[in-house]
């Protein structure tokens, strides 16, 4: 899914665990409570997206864009 225009996508407890999501634009996303474990998110565009309670653990956030994302009680990445 590199480079896949996911913006306002509903993905709220989505098993995205070990995704190559690298340079996708998740802007304005529900991504809470979603499993992104070890996800490739290099240089994805989270602005605005909703990331309460996601498992970020081991995920790549390199470049990534994180203008107003929600991240509270979100874990990771480590």
């Amino acid at each position: 899914m590199a480079n896949a225009n996911l913006n306002g996508a509903h993905l709220r407890d989505a098993n995205l665990g070990d995704a190559d999501l690298s340079n996708a634009d998740l802007s304005n996303a529900d991504l809470s409570n979603a499993d992104l474990s070890v996800a490739d998110l290099y240089r994805a565009d989270l602005t605005g997206a909703d990331l309460t309670g996601a498992d970020l653990t081991g995920a790549d956030l390199t470049g990534a864009i994180e203008r107003g994302a929600i991240v509270s009680d979100a874990n990771g990445p480590e």
